[in-house]
């Protein structure tokens, strides 16, 4: 690797966060393009998801259907994200509300949330399974798809719609992002192998795509900050949930074995998360100050990704 990719892939997320906050700021300061915020927003929002679907394709382009295989660490991940994701949200349902509640619900989207599509691409870089990654990536998706569903509307009941439908308008929010890459870039394998191929070796810039996601990500999670009229204790400790429940699941995942791939694997899977869906989730369905604590999540898993990468760059 030259020392120029070796510089972008060291600073390009810490500089993705920083330009996603700057253009925020800098389209507010601008009276010109407020007329045009809400296009704005439904470009940015929409943007991200097309992005999350570009690396979800991506990684499924590499590998096989038969590369899925569910083992035992996948299993204990996910029942640990099950449990502590219902034992979250049971007791913000007996909780009045008020700023715990809110922390309380905050804590159940940052540990539920489905692992984010550029798990994988990460995943891959720092020497884990990129297989083992992608299936992680589908069992927290489903695993979300039916839970999410369920468990919201008993935590914060919708005025507008029924319980089944509220389930359906979830649901179809999430399954299709997941499903469709996967179908897509199948098809092509088994019927376009050159095309296939070609596709292969564009793979390799997924990990710049997945920069300009984090860039998307983070100006819907500055406008959340902005919009959240939080008090400066209340910020603190939305600050200190997002950060404790971040690096509890990266800790839990580099345990989920003996073997040095899987540590890395599983460490990535249950702590990097689709903090753009978080963020959608928490704006959309809960009280809206808990989209914050999904920008903030975003700020610390790449972060931490970035000390990753660059740690075994500096080794390598």
């Amino acid at each position: 690797m030259g020392k120029t990719a070796r510089f972008i892939q060291d600073w390009m997320l810490p500089g993705a966060i920083v330009l996603g906050v700057s253009l925020y700021f800098i389209y507010k300061a601008i009276p010109f393009f407020h007329p045009a915020g809400h296009i704005l927003h439904n470009v940015v929002s929409e943007g991200q998801r097309v992005v999350i679907a570009l690396l979800l394709f991506f990684q499924f382009v590499k590998i096989s259907p038969h590369d899925f295989r569910f083992h035992r660490w996948h299993v204990a991940a996910l029942v640990f994200q099950v449990l502590v994701f219902l034992g979250f949200a049971a007791i913000a349902r007996f909780t009045g509300e008020g700023e715990i509640r809110i922390l309380l619900e905050c804590a159940m989207l940052c540990v539920i949330c489905p692992t984010a599509s550029a798990a994988g691409v990460i995943t891959e870089k720092l020497g884990g399974s990129l297989a083992g990654a992608v299936s992680y990536v589908t069992l927290s998706n489903v695993a979300a798809t039916l839970l999410i569903p369920l468990v919201i509307p008993m935590v914060r009941p919708s005025a507008d719609l029924g319980f089944w439908a509220y389930v359906g308008h979830i649901a179809l929010r999430v399954f299709p992002l997941l499903l469709l890459p996967g179908l897509l870039a199948w098809l092509i394998r088994y019927t376009m192998p050159r095309l296939q191929r070609k596709l292969m070796r564009l793979s390799q810039y997924a990990f710049y795509i997945w920069g300009v996601g984090l860039t998307l990500a983070m100006i819907l999670a500055t406008h959340a900050l902005m919009l959240s009229n939080l008090s400066l204790g209340a910020v603190v400790c939305v600050v200190l949930v997002s950060l404790g429940c971040c690096a509890l699941q990266f800790l839990v995942g580099r345990h989920a074995s003996s073997d040095r791939s899987i540590q890395i694997t599983g460490g990535q899977v249950l702590g990097q998360k689709n903090t753009g869906f978080l963020i959608w989730l928490g704006y959309n369905y809960m009280t809206p100050v808990t989209s914050v604590a999904g920008g903030l999540y975003a700020i610390w898993q790449n972060l931490f990704n970035s000390w990753q990468l660059y740690r075994k760059n500096q080794q390598t």
